[in-house]
């Protein structure tokens, strides 16, 4: 019923559609009838209106961060628990609270996880758009910096590090996503906590199937460039 009840309560945030709100909101109409048709913050970028990209950017990375928030609170023991959990107890040693744990239970990261990768699933299919929604990127990266700080700080770096080489925003994040089942499993040494990361890298992967087709033929837009300067 646990783990049951953070994988609900995570995809249900998930499913909130921020970018289409937001949109709406400040009189830009329906966001999925404009550019790619996505619900995400560079979508959103494409209405024109800078501010009102970085809140869906912030809003889509909190749905995962939320969630790990709220069942690492309410569903895991603080003093049995890793990363946000265990920051919440003023015992626990510095090493812990950067997500390096010395002790741990079973179910002290699984279950905070496994509700970051329902607001993942939420967010690319959510319940109340048709099951239609985004990439993932901001979800999983704010799932990660909550859920294990060092692994989602070490992946945003990666994406910084991939986007300056390459200039391609969405070949960075792919590269940085797909190494975090290597890195969880190095820092944790823990299967089922490198599964979970293999399944948001899956899921990931597979919302950029465009995005990956057009990196293999150079016509993915880079970072700066405008798509008419790409096709020059």
């Amino acid at each position: 019923m646990t783990y049951a009840a953070a994988f609900i309560f995570g995809y249900l945030l998930g499913s909130i559609p921020f970018g289409l709100v937001l949109c709406k909101l400040f009189g830009y109409g329906d966001v999925r009838k404009i550019g790619s048709g996505n619900i995400g913050a560079t979508n959103v970028l494409r209405t024109g209106n800078k501010l009102l990209a970085l809140a869906t950017l912030i809003l889509d990375s909190g749905k995962g961060a939320i969630a790990v928030l709220v069942v690492s609170i309410f569903l895991v023991q603080p003093e049995y628990g890793t990363g946000i959990g265990s920051c919440l107890n003023p015992e626990t040693k510095i090493w812990e609270r950067c997500g390096l744990p010395v002790k741990s239970s079973e179910n002290s990261l699984l279950i905070p996880l496994l509700a970051g990768l329902g607001a993942l699933i939420g967010h690319c299919y959510p319940i109340w758009l048709k099951f239609k929604g985004g990439k993932g990127v901001a979800t999983t990266l704010g799932t990660l910096l909550v859920a294990v700080p060092l692994v989602g700080v070490i992946a945003c770096a990666i994406w910084l590090l991939m986007a300056s080489i390459f200039r391609i925003s969405s070949l960075a994040a792919l590269i940085a996503i797909g190494l975090t089942p290597i890195i969880s499993h190095t820092l944790y040494q823990d299967s089922s906590i490198s599964l979970i990361c293999a399944v948001i890298a899956v899921l990931v992967y597979f919302k950029h199937h465009e995005n990956i087709k057009r990196i293999l033929t150079g016509k993915e837009p880079k970072i700066g460039k405008k798509k008419k300067e790409q096709k020059k």
